[in-house]
């Protein structure tokens, strides 16, 4: 689910990325965060999925790039100056995901990660590996792995769909 670093007090330590997706804020571990990159130009792709924006071209590799809020049936908003691609690399299959806001890094202890709910944020559970508790706040921890496998099986999909 993720990696754990121990801290001072003995508690496992968790490095995560923060982001929103309006007023919801996400969670991804820092460990598969390649890097977060402004908005560029997405070419679009024939045939693929509803939430699979298109392709960019980083740094000489082409990788596939995934609208979280249109994956997680959100309603789509304007993008602006704040909004990011936020590239993963998942068992070397490498993703990139638009968010509306990077927010923060987090160093949390494991023990602020509680079971998912039932239903979280209207995002399917499938996604969500945990809640993490903070001063004031939820936080959804996002299955990154899940949705790579997703996204890759989707896209595979749509191009033998096209032979």
């Amino acid at each position: 689910m993720f990696e754990n670093n121990k801290g001072t007090a003995g508690d496992d330590l968790i490095q995560l990325v923060s982001f929103n997706l309006g007023s919801e804020e996400f969670g991804i571990d820092i460990l598969k965060v390649q890097e977060i990159n402004r908005m560029v130009e997405i070419t679009k792709v024939p045939q693929a999925p509803h939430y699979v924006e298109g392709v960019i071209n980083l740094r000489g590799k082409v990788i596939p790039v995934i609208d979280l809020r249109t994956k997680f049936g959100l309603q789509a908003k304007e993008r602006d100056k704040n909004s990011r691609i936020v590239v993963c690399d998942v068992k070397g299959d490498i993703i990139g995901m638009v968010v509306d806001a990077v927010s923060e890094v987090l160093r949390i202890p494991s023990s602020t990660v509680e079971p998912p709910p039932a239903i979280a944020a209207g995002v399917d559970q499938h996604y969500i590996s945990g809640v993490v508790k903070l001063e004031g706040r939820l936080l959804l921890f996002l299955d990154i792995s899940r949705i790579a496998t997703d996204v890759n099986s989707a896209i595979e999909e749509a191009e033998l769909a096209t032979v």
